[in-house]
């Protein structure tokens, strides 16, 4: 039986097979009596061993039970011996790990002691091999054991030093460089590690190094213990400056070390690129990689990307800058992996050898010849070897180095994930800074301050590549006239762009072209569709779509186009799908290919297969989306349809679907108007509705509808003409409008019209909700008992039609219409559209009706159950994650705040005026700012009063919502008149005045005759 100790606690029977311990209290008690092996523990100490400081009254007898239980598994009762009143282990040296490492690492310093550096080195490799991590693995928390740890780590360190010592005398500082070098970082203030390290520097020619790493030495030990380095290192300091022959390697070794050819080292390396820039911390990270020592490993990088992005430019800068490390030269081959006729390795080797000083004659025939020379020539030199332009894995393993010492850059358009160790960057375009200070390194910076902004845009123009950047350089050099916005305005023209990117023999395009041309036929016609769509990102069933064919065999065609950087792949969006995007110059070049190879009909029949997928899609996730009660009506346009289990996991959380799909929506829409797909652009534009009112994206909505509503208007496509301004007026009615004029006066026209065009269509669905929307106008412009009629006009036409979305709207516009002025009113109707609401189902309905019933039953007076219906809206508002029905549960709670004087209504109201600002909620702020006035009014801040309710008069008068402006207009001459200012509040009350009358709201005209008089 062999026991372990050096690394986790582990018992071997004589087979060879590992034994099972048992619970952690039997490992502690081994580990004790191993800790003190052939010596006695007390029961005592084996009791504070196993529970610490407070052990259990019956602690004797259970270490009793424990050893008992331990002998069964040790399958011998000889091997746990009582004596007295304790226990002890017998072991021999050779069954006890640490026994037998000791016996070694003393034998092997008995050894170098005796000049016998061979057998000492052998020696102390035997110890220190038997270490398997920390001594007694994680049992170190006993006190007993990790005294018996650092005791045993000590004499390991000692034991490596020593070795270490015996390594170089044997003539193996090259070897040993990667290890001191990780050492001295392990332990930074063990001198003679230190010192080892310089020796091995010294003796690899890096003299400058070996000095650094005494200054290294110094600073570090000044600053962690305040004493300078001892009188030995200052010494080595001291021989290392005068090249004190001393320091050399025995005679015997150097002569096996200088049998090497006596010629010129290779210097093969490219020109440096005198403008470089834009690439700091790529060549930190290489740099650092480079010229860091691995131990027994080559020291690898590698740089992949699409052609144009500056990977030979920054791997022939990051050689020049590292070249001095290795002074036995620098190998350079361009493999030609991007071309029809790619470099051969052994042709590669072949001139590589004779760089190094073989013979033509002496170089071997066979490329495994060829590959073990190559290795042998540096397994003693410090080289760097930059293969640019690598094919693959196979092209470029032969031409790795096999031992620690060199270093070795590669580049290529494919990734070299099979190269084992190799520290892999992919390169990405230039930032947007970079990218300028590029153009001005070359063109000058006098003219990019001339024109920043043209600047600025050559770059994105040029997607920021390097290279198209360069040329872009290029031609403003060589036509010193062109301003800078005149080269802006022409690569502006999108089809001929990588026309104009041509300089000499410069050219982006020429780039791609290499790419392209290595791709199987699949992925090629991948990529030229794919390129098709205007969408930024996008999923691999769209590109299924596109191609016709099952989502495995695109997601093939997709992974093909990333690992040749033609697709980037940027992220995992909300519902756990992989998202591609084109550069925008690789977009352009895709779409010249398919323009060229693609028949126009398979383009167009592409494209619509793609729409039909994401439609098919969103008009399914808006079904669970809660939304406007808005009956939905769809088009005949084609669907693309993925298997029922596909879409299932897409569509797991809809919400989640349209925030991963909402700018390829959008995206969509515009690119099936441009195309003149009329069904699909109207019903993708009507199918994001729901979404996008939950999250109060409104510019997105107001500018998707406008777009496809003219394409509808343009085709005569009347049903997808009234579904689009059916949604417009639903956006435009409750946010703050796009341009000049009266939002109502806007909505008034616009509902006639839509109530026109459900008519023509003979859709009593669409005329109930055209009829609703009238009578909001009508709302508006205080006309109450004319709304009031067209909303229960509305309502016996959705309940003929069993339209229950519309008759919840209905009743929404009927309580709207009672409004503050008749409370109780809106009490009723809301109390009547509750079974309505219930009956849809829809969880966004039942809160606006919840939070409109909350603040009827405040104005009633009933403030306790309209404070508890407004929160609870609150609630369900918050777990919809709807912005702007929270909103509006805020205002409200914020009004009854004001009024019954609670502390809580300045928070409330602020919060209302943020959320209203950051969503655009142009109604909810401006009654939310008469709410703010009225507070300052009331805390008797007349002239803060007067800002916030001037800024609300101004905004009803551009939304034209006459009973708010007019009950605002009031509150703002009473703050006027606080302020001191009796002639602007008169003058103010009297415009309210007037305002009332022209509603027939003879309470607040008689309120106004009083103050006026």
């Amino acid at each position: 039986m062999r026991f372990g100790i050096l690394g986790p606690l582990t018992v071997w029977r004589d087979d060879g097979q590992l034994l099972e311990l048992g619970t952690p209290k039997a490992r502690v008690l081994l580990a004790v009596l191993l800790c003190r092996a052939g010596h006695l523990a007390s029961e005592d100490q084996l009791a504070s061993a196993l529970w610490g400081d407070t052990p259990p009254k019956s602690a004797t007898k259970n270490v009793q039970t424990y050893v008992h239980r331990l002998r069964r598994q040790l399958g011998d009762p000889a091997r746990v011996v009582r004596q007295g009143t304790g226990y002890l282990v017998p072991v021999e040296r050779n069954e006890l790990d640490a026994a037998t490492f000791e016996h070694l690492a003393d034998a092997g310093r008995a050894a170098e002691t005796a000049g016998a550096p061979e057998e000492a080195s052998r020696r102390l490799h035997e110890a220190l091999a038997l270490w398997r991590g920390p001594a007694f693995g994680d049992l170190t928390d006993v006190p007993m054991l990790a005294a018996e740890a650092v005791r045993l780590d000590e004499v390991r360190l000692s034991a490596l030093q020593s070795r270490i010592a015996v390594d170089l005398v044997l003539g193996r500082h090259t070897e040993l460089l990667g290890e001191l070098t990780a050492l001295t970082r392990e332990h930074p203030l063990r001198e003679r590690l230190r010192a080892q390290l310089m020796l091995a520097l010294y003796r690899c020619g890096r003299r400058a190094d070996a000095l650094a790493e005494y200054t290294r030495a110094r600073e570090t030990l000044i600053e962690e213990t305040g004493l300078d380095p001892s009188g030995e290192l200052h010494d080595l300091q001291e021989r290392i400056l005068a090249q004190d022959p001393s320091l050399d390697l025995s005679s015997r070794v150097a002569t096996t070390l200088t049998n090497a050819p006596a010629v010129p080292a290779p210097a093969e390396l490219p020109p440096d690129i005198a403008d470089f820039t834009g690439r700091d911390d790529e060549v930190d990270g290489l740099t650092e990689v480079l010229t860091t020592p691995r131990p027994g490993a080559v020291a690898m990088a590698g740089i992949a990307g699409l052609g144009g992005l500056g990977k030979t430019t920054l791997a022939v800068h990051v050689a020049h800058r590292v070249a001095g490390h290795f002074q036995d030269g620098q190998l350079y081959a361009d493999l030609r992996g991007a071309s029809a006729d790619p470099a051969r390795p052994e042709d590669v080797l072949s001139r590589f050898l004779f760089a190094l000083g073989i013979s033509a004659a002496a170089i071997p025939d066979q490329l495994d010849e060829r590959v073990a020379l190559f290795r042998s020539c540096l397994a003693s030199r410090r080289v760097l070897v930059l293969l640019d332009n690598v094919a693959g894995e196979e092209q470029v393993r032969p031409l790795l180095p096999g031992g620690p010492g060199t270093a070795v850059l590669l580049t290529g358009r494919v990734r070299l994930v099979g190269i084992e160790g190799a520290s892999l960057l992919e390169l990405d375009v230039l930032p947007s800074a970079k990218a300028i200070e590029l153009l001005s390194a070359i063109v000058g910076e006098d003219r990019i301050q001339d024109d920043p902004d043209a600047a600025r845009e050559i770059t994105r123009l040029c997607g920021r590549v390097p290279l198209a950047v360069r040329i872009s350089a290029a031609r403003l050099l060589s036509r010193r006239q062109w301003t800078l916005s005149r080269l802006a305005e022409v690569l502006g023209e999108e089809r001929h762009r990588l026309d104009e990117l041509v300089a000499g023999d410069l050219d982006v395009r020429a780039g791609f072209e290499l790419s392209y041309r290595m791709l199987p036929g699949g992925a090629q016609r991948a990529f030229r569709l794919a390129g098709l769509l205007d969408a930024p990102d996008f999923a691999s069933w769209a590109v299924a779509a596109l191609l016709d064919v099952p989502v495995r065999e695109a997601e093939h065609e997709i992974e093909t186009l990333v690992d040749a950087h033609l697709l980037n792949l940027t992220r995992t969006d909300e519902t756990g799908a992989l998202r591609y995007r084109f550069h925008d110059l690789i977009r352009l070049y895709a779409r010249e290919r398919s323009r060229r190879e693609d028949a126009d009909a398979e383009r167009r029949a592409a494209l619509a297969r793609a729409l039909g997928a994401w439609l098919a899609l969103a008009e399914s996730a808006a079904e669970h989306v809660p939304g406007p009660c808005y009956a939905p009506m769809h088009s005949g346009a084609s669907r693309w349809r993925l298997p029922a289990a596909a879409s299932g996991r897409l569509l797991a959380d809809p919400m989640a679907w349209f925030g991963a799909e909402h700018a390829a929506l959008m995206a969509g829409v515009a690119q099936a108007c441009e195309a003149g797909m009329t069904q699909l652009a109207w019903d993708l534009a009507g199918s994001t509705e729901t979404y996008l009112n939950v999250r109060g994206l409104y510019d997105g909505w107001q500018r998707m509808h406008e777009q496809a509503l003219a394409l509808c208007r343009e085709t005569g496509d009347t049903r997808g003409e009234a579904v689009l301004m059916r949604g417009l007026l639903e956006v435009t009615t409750w946010r703050s409008p796009a341009g000049p004029g009266p939002a109502m006066a806007q909505l008034r026209a616009g509902a006639s019209q839509l109530l026109d065009l459900f008519t023509q269509l003979d859709d009593p669905v669409g005329r109930a909700d055209a009829l609703a929307t009238v009578a909001w106008g009508m709302t508006a412009d205080g006309d109450g008992a004319a709304a009031l009629a067209l909303a229960e006009r509305a309502l016996r036409t959705a309940v003929d039609a069993g339209y229950l979305g519309g008759q919840a709207r209905a009743y929404h516009v009927m309580a709207i219409v009672h409004g503050e002025d008749d409370p109780h009113g809106a009490v009723e109707v809301l109390e009547r559209a509750t079974p309505v609401v219930e009956a849809l189902g829809n969880a966004h309905y039942t809160a606006t009706i919840t939070q409109f019933l909350g603040a009827a039953k405040t104005f009633c007076g009933d403030v306790a159950a309209g404070q508890e219906l407004l929160e609870r809206s609150l609630a369900m508002a918050r777990r919809l994650n709807d912005r702007y029905l929270e909103t509006f549960s805020l205002l409200y709670l914020s009004k009854l705040f004001v009024a019954v004087g609670d502390e809580r209504a300045r928070a409330t109201v602020e919060l209302t005026l943020t959320h209203s600002e950051n969503g655009n909620f142009g109604h909810h702020l401006a009654d939310a700012l008469g709410v703010l006035g009225r507070l300052h009014l009331a805390e008797g801040d007349a002239r803060a009063a007067v800002a916030a309710l001037e800024r609300s008069v101004r905004m009803w008068r551009t939304r034209g919502w006459i009973p708010y402006l007019a009950r605002t207009l009031r509150s703002l001459g009473d703050a006027l008149d606080a302020a001191g200012d009796p002639p602007r509040a008169r003058a103010v009350w009297d415009e309210s005045r007037e305002l009332f009358r022209g509603i027939s709201d003879e309470d607040g005209t008689r309120t106004l005759d009083a103050r006026l008089a």
